[in-house]
């Protein structure tokens, strides 16, 4: 129990490290905007836009939940018995 707290694989079980391409992109991403950083960098190679963008992208369910029900503020309307809004 005390291996797998520390993160330590079974033995015999190997794993790869993660790629510095993948750590800095996704670092970047939880840092600034894509766009940002578009309008920061003259040229990025599109192999590193790909994995900011693919980083860029909420992971779990109630992440994309939240985001994709985000509301600006802008405005509001609410239906209210009898078809009008308000």
């Amino acid at each position: 129990a005390a291996a797998a707290a520390l993160g330590f694989l079974p033995f015999g079980k190997t794993q790869s490290p993660e790629a510095l391409l993948d750590i800095a992109a996704r670092k970047v991403a939880e840092k600034w905007p894509f766009q940002r950083v578009e309008e920061r960098f003259e040229r990025i190679p599109e192999p590193v836009q790909r994995r900011i963008v693919y980083w860029s992208f909420p992971r779990s369910e109630r992440e994309i939940c939240m985001y994709s029900s985000f509301n600006t503020g802008a405005e509001d309307y609410t239906a209210v018995p009898g078809g009008t809004t308000v």
